[in-house]
């Protein structure tokens, strides 16, 4: 099954139209919202170097669960 999916809002415009490796290897700053400011601070302070690593980041994916349980407990 084929999946299709539009991140035109979610990136930069130059990464609009970009393959999914490219937007993965890209820097945090391709994704909308973030500047090159947020690289450095990134790559900094937690070795954030791509949109991967950002994706990948212990921290921020046990951050993410905690928001989606949110909701959910009761």
């Amino acid at each position: 099954m084929a999946v299709s999916v539009n991140l035109a809002k979610a990136l930069d415009k130059a990464y609009e139209d970009k393959d999914l490796s490219e937007i993965l290897d890209a820097p945090p700053s391709a994704l909308a919202g973030l500047t090159e400011k947020h690289d450095e601070a990134l790559k900094e302070s937690l070795n954030i170097k791509t949109i991967r690593d950002l994706g990948t980041n212990k921290y921020f994916a046990v951050a993410g669960v905690l928001a989606a349980l949110e909701g959910k407990t009761g």
